[in-house]
């Protein structure tokens, strides 16, 4: 009688393991496609990541590359002050999307071009991305606005 308590016992053990190991691995799989690390342009100059991989770039749209096409296309570069990353975006543009302005992108780097799918721009004179912000302060970029003698 105790050994059919105890083979019991066992079993719901073994059986909640397993089903522990598959709900983890079927979240992971899921969530593969959520996921996009961010780079700074300078990350994306010193080692390209492959054409496949989906990330996220930010830094400052550069002065006088924004560029709009007839059609939906705009061209323009993001930096960081270190280097500069030529970007190409298709679709409708944030009306907050200027030079010298702050912006994350979602992409990918096909033949030296951010191609994005998705384009953020900053919603107001102080906010940026804490990643944008490191990655600029990094390369001694980066000015808060009260710094440049703004208000906040």
């Amino acid at each position: 009688m105790k050994s059919l308590k105890k083979q019991r016992r066992i079993q719901v053990i073994i059986l909640t393991f397993v089903a522990l190991i598959i709900s983890t691995a079927l979240i992971g799989y899921a969530m593969r496609d959520g996921i996009n690390f961010f780079r700074s342009p300078s990350q994306v100059i010193a080692e390209p990541p492959a054409a496949t991989e989906v990330f996220r770039i930010g830094g400052l749209v550069e002065e006088g590359t924004l560029v709009r096409d007839e059609g939906e296309t705009v061209r323009f570069s993001v930096t960081d002050g270190g280097a500069s990353v030529p970007v190409t975006f298709t679709g409708v543009l944030p009306d907050l999307l200027k030079e010298n302005e702050g912006m994350v992108g979602t992409g990918s780097y096909v033949d030296g071009v951010f191609v994005a799918t998705e384009i953020l721009a900053k919603h107001d004179e102080t906010y940026m991305p804490k990643e944008v912000v490191d990655a600029l302060k990094e390369q001694g970029v980066y000015q808060h606005y009260d710094e440049e003698g703004g208000d906040s």
